[in-house]
């Protein structure tokens, strides 16, 4: 059972690896899609990254992620080692990859208006004036379309492996 359970565990954070290593991969050209629709739109390309917007692998795009796979890793090892920490860690570290993937299914299901949002608090009138759906969209098509389902293959796998391992913990 241990096994089975380290097995979901790594599943979710290669789960998580994708992320970067996607947005390491594509993020430019997703980038450089953005700001040819920033230049449609008749705002200077920089201000998204003045502004700290990024669809690259840099920031907590890259650190999170690689974070949430280590801890996986690590909760992997303690059920592969027999130890007594095995099923502690999985409740409260598999628990919480739950609720951050929640976090991360609602920041995407929410990003038009939390971006516009975002912008209107800057007080900035460049942001302000964006059509962020349109540049939301066009940063998207700057990535392969397979990537979409990637992200959604990926949301089921971290959905269906944390149950799974919690699942099981919970009969062993």
């Amino acid at each position: 059972m241990n096994a089975l359970v380290a097995l979901l565990h790594l599943l979710v954070a290669t789960a998580f690896l994708s992320i970067p290593l996607v947005r390491h991969r594509f993020g430019a050209a997703a980038t450089r899609a953005a700001e040819a629709e920033l230049r449609g739109q008749g705002v200077r390309p920089g201000v998204l990254a003045e502004n700290g917007m990024r669809f690259d692998a840099g920031g907590h795009e890259t650190w999170a992620p690689v974070a949430i796979a280590a801890t996986m890793a690590v909760a992997a090892g303690l059920n592969l080692s027999g130890s007594s920490w095995a099923a502690t860690a999985t409740w409260i570290l598999q628990s919480a990859v739950l609720l951050v993937n929640c976090v991360i299914l609602y920041s995407n299901l929410t990003a038009v208006p939390s971006v516009t949002a975002a912008f209107a608090r800057k007080g900035d009138e460049e942001l302000a004036r964006i059509d962020v759906a349109a540049l939301l969209k066009a940063a998207e098509e700057g990535f392969p379309a397979w990537v979409w389902i990637l992200q959604n293959v990926r949301h089921v796998v971290v959905f269906g492996a944390s149950t799974a391992a919690l699942g099981l913990t919970a009969l062993a």
